[in-house]
């Protein structure tokens, strides 16, 4: 039976400073910069995927709008704050990744912002792959289309309706199209009065070089262990010490940590996935492949290239238990994948892992490239099969 976590207490998130567990120290730079009135017109908050930054600008916009600001955080009181909780402030602007087809040929950010707002209030600790299935995108690929720039331009161009600043939040830019981005660099580099474009990244050497040019950068740390295992602790109510392993595996990524907690399902199936690829690999099974690589491209894009970046990290993980570093805490593994990985390391070694990891990576573009899923999976499963026995 797949084990979750025992109690899981859901509540909606108030997108302030408070509730957010840890990063004092950004925190407080970006306190000070709205006191001391230092509030750059265009920043960019870029940190690894779980390192909270899209709560962060949140949190930021909210007390830069807040009417009654207090020492360290918004008030929570005022009709800006009461806005801010249900995200209808009207001066607040949010684009994000769509898909086309489902609701416009031409998508925007607004097509899907009732979705937005119901699935951000419940946490903002989420990936690119968890809205997109909140939006059952299938096959389709979230993207940042030249559409939304028109709009973006369309709403900036107005005045303020409340609040001093209009505030823009572009989450993840780097999957914005060329075009569009191209489009925004005269109005990101001079910007109506009174605009602020917070832009969150998880992969800020993806975003166009002419848009990190005119941005403050914001690097954003991962979260500490303890930071991660008091939120699980307060949040979902588990023991001390499963929130430690918790953390642990993690590894500062609250997103994984917070999936680890909810739902262990989607990581074991991608397990059952890795393992059925390993094993028909090593026994040079190409007819069992093709049909493994058949039942992947079956899947969504995304669940693709979730699955891509889960053997990533396993293979990761076993190089470092080959090379005996767990010892060290070096090795970031659940319960079900240590288990695995206790008899498979061996097969992972300094001279396969690096072909392997290249590979990998590989199918990980022409999926994000739209390539023919089939062709792609069963082609990285003949490599696999050339490489797991060369250890």
């Amino acid at each position: 039976m797949r084990k979750k976590c025992s109690i899981i207490v859901l509540h909606f998130f108030v997108m302030n400073f408070a509730q957010i567990p840890g990063q004092k120290e950004i925190i407080g730079k970006l306190i000070r910069s709205v006191n001391e009135e230092r509030v750059s017109h265009a920043q960019i908050f870029a940190g690894n995927e779980g390192c909270g930054s899209l709560a962060l600008a949140l949190a930021y916009a909210r007390y830069i709008s807040c009417e009654d600001r207090q020492e360290h955080d918004s008030c929570g009181r005022c009709k800006s704050c009461i806005k801010y909780d249900k995200m209808i402030h009207p001066d607040l602007h949010f684009v994000f990744p769509v898909i086309k087809g489902k609701k416009a040929t031409d998508p925007v950010s607004d097509n899907y912002i009732e979705e937005w707002r119901e699935f951000t209030a419940l946490s903002p600790f989420f990936t690119l792959n968890k809205w997109l299935d909140h939006i059952e995108v299938g096959n389709a690929q979230g993207m940042i289309f030249a559409s939304e720039a028109s709009e973006i331009i369309r709403k900036l161009s107005l005045k303020t309706f409340e609040s001093d600043y209009k505030i823009m939040i572009i989450w993840l830019p780097e999957k914005m199209h060329p075009s569009a981005s191209n489009k925004l660099l005269k109005m990101i580099e001079e910007p109506p009065e009174k605009t602020l474009f917070l832009l969150v990244s998880d992969e800020p050497d993806k975003v166009i070089p002419t848009i990190m040019s005119r941005c403050q950068l914001i690097k954003i740390p991962v979260f500490t262990d303890s930071e991660i295992e008091n939120y699980l602790t307060s949040r979902y109510g588990v023991t001390a010490e499963k929130a430690a392993d918790i953390a642990h595996v993690a590894n500062g990524n609250i997103i994984r940590a917070s999936e680890l907690c909810e739902d262990e399902n989607t990581s074991l199936d991608n397990l059952e996935r890795f393992k059925t690829l390993m094993r028909f690999a090593w026994k040079r099974d190409v007819v069992s492949l093709v049909g493994w690589s058949e039942e992947m491209a079956a899947t969504g894009r995304e669940a693709q290239k979730n699955f891509i970046s889960f053997s990533l990290r396993i293979l990761r993980e076993n190089l470092m238990l080959t090379l005996g570093q767990k010892e060290n805490r070096l090795v970031f593994l659940t319960g079900e994948e240590e288990g695995f990985s206790g008899k498979f390391h061996p097969f992972i070694t300094r001279e396969n892992v690096y072909p392997l990891y290249e590979e990998f990576n590989l199918g990980y573009s022409h999926i994000e490239a739209n390539g023919n899923a089939k062709i792609i999976f069963l082609d990285l499963a003949l490599k696999v099969t050339r490489f797991i026995r060369s250890a």
